[in-house]
């Protein structure tokens, strides 16, 4: 039984060796087929890096104008920002201006209304005062009667009725 014992020992002692030479050789041929995958993956990105080196180079070249042509158009914007600022205070400038014009004006007017009022009221009082004295000589010189005379004392009349 000994040897039994033993011839069976020895016969999974070398099933074992076996075994472990067979996963050593997979381990092996996997270990192979994964530097060979990794080698493949490699050669694909530094192609993809070739082909994609322009494009990616262009990209970076109309993000940099955009970049300026934003910028350019910022500045404008801020511009044309303080431009219509300014135009719009010396808009409400010239408003204000153009407001105490017109109030100076309007006095001056009243003024010039109330002189050209006093002027015309003494006038027609003059003229009145000129008739009536012209009357008064036409009267005391004697009572000749003209035509003319009618015609003044008829105004008369006419200018006392209102």
């Amino acid at each position: 039984m000994a040897s039994n014992i033993s011839l069976t020992y020895a016969m999974i002692s070398t099933a074992a060796d076996i075994a472990i030479i067979v996963v050593g050789l997979a381990i092996l041929m996997v270990s192979l087929v994964l530097v060979n995958l990794a080698i493949t993956i490699k050669r694909t990105l530094n192609k993809l890096s070739e082909d994609f080196g322009p494009v990616s180079d262009r990209a970076r070249s109309i993000s940099d104008n955009i970049e300026f042509i934003t910028q350019a158009l910022r500045t404008d914007v801020e511009r044309l920002n303080g431009s219509v600022k300014a135009l719009n205070d010396r808009l409400h400038q010239a408003s204000s201006h153009m407001e105490k014009r017109i109030e100076e004006f309007n006095a001056l007017m009243e003024v010039v209304q109330g002189e050209a009022e006093g002027v015309f009221i003494k006038t027609a009082a003059a003229v009145r005062g000129v008739r009536q004295g012209a009357q008064a000589l036409g009267k005391t010189s004697g009572n000749k009667t003209s035509t003319l005379d009618v015609n003044d004392r008829q105004k008369d009349t006419d200018d006392s009725d209102p």
